[in-house]
């Protein structure tokens, strides 16, 4: 009896071990979000530019948050407020139907996915892209939640809900969606970020809920990979670790440091955490 605290606190230092980055990773740190905007709230979607120091963000109640991210020593140290818009595909009354989950920036342009009614926009001018039949079929909160942009200009989109052991891979070229791949379920996640990086390699944030708080990985694939194979870059980190991490930014930093910039969604609840958290790769 007496040697059971030490066996729990040995499974823990284990637990935690696993959870630990890889080595060459960098957790750069979290920075809380405290925006004064009663709007500001429920970030699932993110994009940031080339400098890390332009943020956009997709709010679930169909608005849009620009920033501007001041840096110190390369971490985050501020963030204010620009613009906030009322994006063209939210409906009043409906906050399902206005709820956007997913961003692509190129070349200045976003693209947004939303979940319920799951769809994607263009911003500005909030032209609706084909649907793929199957987006109908989509539960209204486990839709077109990931969004990404190639460097084609081809967009992609997973949905929270999968298709038996795996989560189909669409891409929107030559004016309609087609499945370009399948990322296999594992250990109860599910892809609610995208981005690509500069060597058109897809990142793809999963989250899971374990009853104590959310757990979140990155993995990586190569779209043209048939099937796909998915390289853990980011473990799972520890539950509670991080917020309910829901939208993806990648990004090469000045020291030539791929960079993976995540979102909190907070849900507008009080007892959950809105933050940005940061980690390089090497």
């Amino acid at each position: 009896m007496r040697h059971r605290p030490a066996v729990a606190l040995i499974l823990a230092l284990l637990f935690l071990a696993s959870c630990a980055p890889p080595e060459g990773v960098t957790y750069l740190g979290r920075h809380a979000l405290a925006l004064e905007d009663p709007r500001a709230g429920g970030f699932s979607g993110l994009e940031l530019d080339a400098t890390g120091t332009r943020l956009y963000a997709a709010s679930d109640r169909g608005t849009l948050f620009e920033a501007r991210v001041r840096r110190d020593g390369g971490r985050i140290a501020g963030v204010e407020t620009l613009r906030v818009t009322t994006l063209p595909g939210r409906v009043p009354g409906r906050p399902g139907a206005s709820d956007a989950e997913g961003l692509a920036l190129r070349d200045g342009r976003l693209w947004i996915a939303y979940e319920g009614q799951s769809r994607v926009e263009t911003f500005p001018g909030g032209d609706v892209l084909p649907r793929a039949a199957a987006f109908a079929r989509w539960p209204e909160n486990r839709g077109a939640e990931a969004l990404a942009v190639d460097g084609a200009g081809r967009l992609y989109t997973l949905p929270e809900a999968g298709e038996g052991d795996a989560f189909p891979l669409y891409r929107f070229a030559e004016g309609r969606w087609r499945v370009v791949g399948r990322l296999p379920r594992d250990g109860g996640f599910v892809p609610v970020g995208a981005d690509f990086d500069d060597a058109g390699r897809l990142y793809i944030l999963e989250r899971a809920f374990v009853g104590v708080g959310f757990r979140s990985r990155v993995r990586r694939v190569r779209p043209g990979d048939r099937p796909l194979a998915p390289e853990t870059v980011l473990p799972a980190t520890a539950p509670g670790r991080h917020g309910n991490l829901e939208g993806l930014a990648v990004w090469r930093d000045g020291g030539g440091r791929l960079r993976l910039t995540m979102i909190a969604d907070d849900n507008f609840l009080a007892v959950q955490r809105s933050e940005i958290v940061e980690y390089a790769l090497p």
